[in-house]
């Protein structure tokens, strides 16, 4: 379909969803002077806000308090105990999104310049958009629309009512028996959570391992701390139907290779088997822009889409579905469809972090060791123990490890995993490493404040440096302090 491109627009860019790559875009435009509207249909802030980053992380504070408890003789104290009220730690989370939602209210982005509508847009052109029976034209469009919870296929499962990471948050009872299907960051999380406040918990994965994406060694951890925890976990088995027998809720599983088949009963079911990019009901096919064959948006190295016009950030294009990672496709998207003309900047995607909430946490930065074997890439590897530290012996948070990649006979690092306490938290050292092109060598030489768990990143350059010392050098050192002696 031919669209005539209008003389003059209304505004500079049109920004499609409020949630945590739109702001960003809309955020950037305004304060670099561009006229910019803001469209969102739902709640703004998006996922992170109302349905992700925020209320989970909330309920993983109130969770954590059972697994400090549990500690408390190791802390010198004769007991210790909890009584959880489950509608309170759900209070609290609304409370936590109420009190952080003015930073991302219609309010504050209209004081910073930005045109906000509420309402559901349609792109009717490569530079307008149809919104409340109003048509609003601009020179360029960005897609910021995010993705909703994967609902898997299963026979049976319409006459459940299930739950996803949208939903969760609705719950007034603990569930006595949950069920989560699914092994990634937001089942694992989700589901030490509920164990910890109360619920009897089983996951299941058609796989073989907790967060699969990680290194074998910080999957066998995970698997064997969760089932230490209370959780029952069932890998290599494959959801064949739900049914309701004598009014009780039952998934059947294929039993993988062993063929034996396995009833699971439960009171609510948490469907965590991946998220699918938003891409129905905007106009995409109206004008021609490509989808993946993963369902998300195809655009370029500049965030471009088939439709030079128009760009694309977070969760809708599909690679990393993270709130930072949204941000950063956001500063990209936003300079090159406001300055485009003049210079056009790729998205840096090289030094990416992400971190799963779990206890111990996961962090990871670069490659870890099973990218690194797929990509033939040649690496080194240096650990160092929490146990070994000394803050982390004080804190009795003792398990985990930091594994560096390093380029061989080199301090360049390739990528970092941690696992252990404050491992989110621990991994920025690396990140602006790895981003500025230094090496172990300058983690060691930085001065890193005692007891702290930001020293465990000194410690292990340390190891490096000590594996990697200059042996023929270290003889003649040791000969001159001989030669002094005598």
């Amino acid at each position: 379909m031919q669209f005539r491109k209008p003389r003059s627009f209304d505004r500079n860019l049109i920004v499609i969803g409020a949630g945590s790559g739109g702001l960003v875009s809309a955020y950037i435009a305004a304060a670099v002077g561009a006229k910019v509207t803001l469209v969102e249909k739902g709640e703004m802030g998006g996922d992170c806000l109302n349905r992700g980053c925020v209320p989970s992380k909330a309920l993983i504070r109130s969770a954590r308090v059972v697994t400090e408890l549990h500690k408390a003789k190791e802390l010198g104290f004769i007991n210790a105990s909890v009584k959880v009220d489950f509608a309170a730690v759900m209070e609290r989370v609304h409370r936590v999104i109420g009190t952080i939602e003015p930073h991302d209210s219609v309010e504050r982005y209209r004081s910073l310049g930005v045109d906000v509508v509420q309402g559901e847009a349609a792109i009717t052109s490569p530079w307008s958009i149809s919104v409340n029976g109003k048509t609003l034209t601009a020179r360029n469009i960005i897609i910021a629309t995010g993705a909703r919870p994967r609902i898997p296929q299963i026979k049976g499962l319409e006459q459940i009512s299930y739950l996803t990471s949208d939903t969760l948050w609705g719950l007034k009872e603990l569930p006595a028996r949950l069920l989560v299907i699914g092994t990634g960051a937001i089942g694992c999380e989700l589901a030490q959570a509920f164990t910890r406040l109360g619920s009897r918990v089983t996951m299941v994965g058609h796989g073989n391992a907790l967060l699969p994406a990680e290194d074998d060694d910080v999957s066998e951890y995970m698997l064997n701390r969760f089932r230490n925890d209370g959780v029952e976990v069932l890998l290599q088995k494959k959801p064949k139907a739900f049914v309701v027998k004598d009014g009780e809720k039952i998934l059947e599983l294929n039993g993988g290779e062993s063929g034996e088949s396995v009833a699971v009963p439960f009171d609510q079911v948490l469907l965590a088997t991946g998220r699918v990019a938003n891409t129905e009901g905007i106009g995409l096919e109206e004008i021609g822009i490509k989808i993946t064959h993963q369902g998300a948006i195809k655009a370029n190295a500049y965030l471009q889409t088939s439709c030079p016009s128009i760009f694309v950030c977070g969760d809708v294009a599909g690679s990393y579905q993270f709130t930072h990672a949204a941000s950063n496709q956001a500063w990209t998207a936003t300079i090159n469809s406001l300055f485009g003309f003049v210079k056009r900047f790729k998205l840096n995607e090289t030094v990416l972090p992400w971190a799963t909430f779990t206890t111990p946490e996961v962090a990871e930065v670069g490659l870890n060791e099973s990218r690194a074997k797929k990509s033939n890439t040649p690496y080194e590897t240096t650990k160092f123990p929490f146990s070994e530290l000394d803050r982390a012996i004080a804190e009795e948070e003792r398990e985990g490890w930091i594994k560096v990649l390093t380029v061989p006979g080199k301090d360049k690092i390739l990528g970092v995993t941690i696992v252990g306490e404050r491992a989110g938290d621990l991994l920025q050292e690396y990140v602006l490493a790895m981003r500025n092109g230094l090496g172990l060598n300058k983690i060691l030489g930085t001065i890193h404040p005692y007891p702290t768990f930001v020293e465990i990143n000194q410690r292990v350059a340390g190891v490096w440096k000590r594996e990697h010392a200059p042996k023929g050098i270290l003889r003649l050192v040791t000969r001159l302090h001989g030669w002094r002696r005598g």
